[in-house]
C-alpha cells in the first residue's frame, strides 16, 4: 500500500438479498425490489457489512471514505468507525449508477482497499466502473496468472447477496472484516485476480442457469477467507442416481423433505416420482405404499412457506432438510438456498439436515471444510463440526463443517 496508507473505501448495495429468503432468485431490478418487499422481505446488506467492518477497529487510525447514507455511511458509523461521507444519493432510490459512480469515485480518492456489500451483480457494477476508468488494457497484477485486467486497485467483496458466485467475495462477512484488516496493517502481500461472474436473472428465476464470466478483480487473498468460484456440476450422472437410491430407499413416511437447490437433490425428487424446481425448494412427502409417486407438498418453497408447513407438521412430525454443496466453493447453507434461513434450520434441528455429494464434488474442495454462512452467528455455530455425507449407495464419507 502506498505510503502505509490505511484508507479502506466503503459501498453498500441497500438492497442486497432482499430477494432471498422470499424465493425471488435474486434482487436486480425495482419490480423485483418491490414484489421482495411486499412480501416481508428486508434488506441484509447493512447488518453484513456492519459486521465486517466492526474488525476493523482494532487498525489505529484506520480512515473509512464511505457513500452516504444507506450506501456505506450508515454500516461505517453503526460499527463505531470515523467516516469521510463522499458523492450524494436519491435515499431509498439507488440503482447500479451510484455503485459504479462510487466506485469511480473511491479509486480517485486513493483508497488503499474498497470493500463493497452486494453479490454478483455489485461485483459486476464495480468491475465495470473500474474496468471504465483502467489505465491500460494489456497490464497484468505482477506475478498473478488468469487474464489481463488493466487494474491495480484492491477490492474485496463483503457476501450480502443472494447469488455469490464471484470469486471476489470473502467466505462470509466476518472473513471479509478480518481479511481486510491483515491487508491495511500490511500482513497479507499481494493480490489475486479473482473472476466475477453474473447471471442472467429472468432466465434463473425460469429455471435456466446461465453463468458468464465478466472479467477479474485483484483482491487481498488468503485461502481461508476467500472463496473460490462457482464449479457447475457435469458428468456425474452416476453417482447423482446412486445417491438418490440411497436417499429415496431411506425416506420415512409422512416426514416432510426439504430439498434444497441442486442437481443433485433434482435427482433424489426425481427417484420419488417428482418433478424438482431445479433452482428452488421443494417439499416432499413419501407414502406408505411401495411404488407410489411421493407427495409434492411445495414447489418453488420461499421462508414463509416453509415455516407455515413446519408449523403444521409440529404436532409430533418430522422435518428434514436435504441440501448439498455449491461445487468448487462448498457452501451447504447460506449461497442460493436463503430460503431455508435460520429459523427454518432452528425449527428442523441440525440432527435432521442431510448433506448429500458426488464424490468428485467433494474432491474438488481439495480438503477444503464445507461452509455455512446463514447470517446468523449461533446458527452457524451449531451447524459447525462433523457431518456424514451421503455419496452414493451405501456410500458415506466424514466431513467438516465450518462457519
Amino acid at each position: 500500500m502506498p505510503g502505509g496508507a490505511r484508507r479502506a473505501g466503503l459501498i453498500v448495495n441497500p438492497v442486497a438479498g432482499l430477494g432471498g429468503r422470499v424465493g425471488l432468485k435474486g434482487s436486480d431490478g425495482a419490480e423485483i425490489q418491490r414484489r421482495a418487499r411486499a412480501l416481508g422481505a428486508e434488506p441484509r446488506a447493512q447488518a453484513r457489512a456492519v459486521e465486517a467492518l466492526r474488525r476493523l477497529q482494532r487498525i489505529a487510525g484506520v480512515h473509512v471514505v464511505a457513500y452516504p447514507g444507506e450506501m456505506g455511511e450508515d454500516a461505517a458509523r453503526a460499527a463505531g468507525l470515523e467516516v469521510e461521507v463522499v458523492g450524494s444519493i436519491v435515499a431509498g432510490e439507488t440503482a447500479a449508477a451510484d455503485t459504479r459512480r462510487a466506485a469511480q469515485e473511491m479509486q480517485a480518492r486513493g483508497v488503499d482497499l474498497l470493500l463493497f456489500a452486494g453479490g454478483d451483480g455489485t461485483a459486476r457494477d464495480v468491475y465495470e466502473a473500474l474496468h471504465s476508468a483502467a489505465p491500460s488494457p494489456g497490464h497484468r497484477l505482477s506475478g498473478q496468472g488468469g487474464e489481463p485486467t488493466g487494474l491495480e486497485q484492491a477490492v474485496l467483496g463483503i457476501p450480502a447477496g443472494v447469488k455469490i458466485h464471484s470469486a471476489v467475495y470473502a467466505t462470509s462477512a466476518a472473513h471479509a472484516g478480518e481479511l481486510a484488516a491483515l491487508y491495511l496493517q500490511g500482513r497479507v502481500g499481494g493480490l489475486r485476480e479473482a473472476e466475477v461472474m453474473d447471471i442472467d436473472e429472468e432466465a434463473f428465476r425460469r429455471g435456466s442457469l446461465s453463468a458468464r464470466l465478466y472479467g477479474y478483480l485483484p483482491v487481498p487473498y488468503r485461502a481461508s477467507l476467500v472463496q473460490g468460484q462457482k464449479v457447475p456440476t457435469s458428468g456425474e450422472e452416476e453417482s447423482m442416481a446412486e445417491i438418490a437410491a440411497d436417499v429415496a430407499a431411506r425416506m420415512e413416511p409422512g416426514v416432510l423433505y426439504i430439498l434444497a437447490p441442486g442437481t443433485t437433490t433434482r435427482a433424489i425428487a426425481r427417484e420419488v416420482g417428482i418433478e424438482k424446481t431445479l433452482l428452488g425448494v421443494d417439499v416432499v412427502r413419501v407414502t406408505r405404499e411401495p411404488g407410489t409417486p411421493a407427495e409434492l407438498v411445495a414447489a418453488d418453497a420461499n421462508e414463509a412457506d416453509l415455516l407455515r408447513l413446519l408449523e403444521e407438521q409440529a404436532e409430533g412430525g418430522v422435518a428434514r432438510i436435504v441440501v448439498t454443496p455449491i461445487g468448487g466453493q462448498g457452501y451447504v447453507l447460506g449461497r442460493g438456498n436463503q430460503q431455508i434461513s435460520p429459523r427454518v434450520i432452528r425449527h428442523v434441528g441440525k440432527e435432521n439436515v442431510l448433506v448429500v455429494s458426488t464424490p468428485a464434488k467433494l474432491h474438488a474442495l481439495a480438503g477444503q471444510p464445507l461452509l455455512v454462512d446463514t447470517g446468523d452467528e449461533a446458527v452457524d455455530e451449531m451447524l459447525s463440526g462433523y457431518v456424514m455425507v451421503v455419496t452414493g449407495y451405501n456410500q458415506r464419507a466424514v466431513r467438516k463443517v465450518a462457519t
